[in-house]
């Protein structure tokens, strides 16, 4: 039997700072302790699971790690229900049902080798990550949306970035993808996952970082109105809300106001555009009452 290639993985990053330096050029502006965790997944080969509110920026981390490493995204959208013919790999039946269809008379021992090979395999996201040679950053999103038993997929792939094809033998990776898992927290994660996992948690960015984030990403906003704008946004995060404002959606109110050509987030600018950030008839309602705008 041959020997099973090693798995590698070249280092993306040589010091937290060059995480910081690197991520920002992309737009991603992160502390410290973000940095430090996505360095330590590079260098010790581990997956990174973030965990947090919905919004905070957690999905675009790992596009971000993508974009400056230059790898490509695979990402595998978790929901409840996913099984593994959809994170893993699945059967192309009807091209299998052709192919026996066109060897009727053949034996069947030959024919059923024949269809269960590479040409029939479709692979899909673990699968896809796992095979490639090339750089690749495989986001696991919304981990927790999906069932406990899609866990054990997770497992086999965390653990030894292999996967098992019963009629094809172990496929085993050459070279590691850089692996982040996202979860808002909805249900506890195994522990067992957790284990074989570095851990980050991701909160709302404070007022000063969220001022440098609109500076970065619409540079044309004036530093006044972006403080106006950051100050309401943590007032509503504060709020009881449905769904509170993500960064993103700070970004497109930012944006908002200068297709507006408005110079002042006052009262009458926050009514107008308030549905940019709140989605949420009751949310809309709430903060119009607490911000005295009703």
């Amino acid at each position: 039997m041959p020997a099973t290639p090693e798995t590698t993985q070249e280092p993306i990053f040589t010091s937290v700072d060059d995480v910081i330096d690197r991520l920002a050029t992309t737009g991603y502006l992160a502390d410290k302790a973000t940095a430090t965790s996505v360095f330590l997944a590079d260098r010790l080969g581990k997956p990174l699971l973030i965990e947090g509110p919905a919004g905070v920026g957690k999905t675009e981390l790992a596009r971000a790690v993508a974009q400056t490493s230059g790898a490509e995204l695979v990402r595998l959208q978790c929901y409840e229900g996913v099984d593994g013919a959809r994170a893993l790999y699945e059967w192309n039946h009807a091209k299998q049902i052709l192919r026996i269809q066109a060897s009727s008379e053949n034996d069947w021992e030959e024919t059923k080798a024949d269809v269960f090979t590479e040409e029939f395999l479709l692979s899909r996201p673990l699968l896809t990550a796992i095979r490639r040679s090339d750089p690749t950053v495989l986001l696991i999103d919304e981990t927790d949306k999906a069932d406990v038993e899609i866990e054990g997929l997770l497992l086999e792939v965390l653990s030894d970035f292999a996967v098992t094809v019963p009629e094809l033998g172990t496929i085993t990776a050459s070279r590691k993808p850089f692996v982040v898992l996202t979860s808002n927290a909805t249900r506890e994660l195994s522990e067992a996952l957790k284990r074989r996992c570095l851990y980050l948690h991701l909160d709302f960015p404070d007022e000063e970082l969220e001022r440098r984030i609109l500076a970065s990403r619409v540079p044309e906003l004036s530093a006044a109105v972006a403080a106006q704008l950051v100050r309401i946004v943590h007032v509503l995060r504060g709020m009881q809300l449905k769904k509170l404002p993500s960064v993103a959606e700070s970004i497109d109110w930012a944006r908002t106001l200068l297709a507006l050509g408005l110079h002042d987030l006052d009262d009458s600018a926050v009514r107008a555009t308030l549905g940019v950030v709140l989605k949420h008839q009751s949310d809309h309602q709430r903060a119009l009452a607490e911000l005295k705008l009703a």
